[in-house]
């Protein structure tokens, strides 16, 4: 159920990721974000899971969720 309008109707998808060099889904990286040497996000090492994301087909509220474990 929608927590915004109360609708049951829900769609699934993704999100995409279109930054340089990305593989065109984003992902949740468990932590708080730390920056690396040039300013980006330090990911090295750190586990990634896939991003699960459902709107609500009477409002468009998304709802993401990651998936796995």
């Amino acid at each position: 159920m929608c927590p915004h309008c109360q609708g049951t109707s829900f769609c699934e998808g993704f999100v995409e990721d279109m930054g340089q060099a990305s593989q065109g889904y984003a992902r949740w990286i468990p932590g708080p974000l730390e920056r690396g040497l040039f300013g980006g996000a330090a990911r090295f090492g750190k586990q990634r899971y896939p991003i699960a994301a459902h709107r609500c087909g009477r409002c468009g509220y998304l709802a993401l969720f990651v998936t796995g474990d």
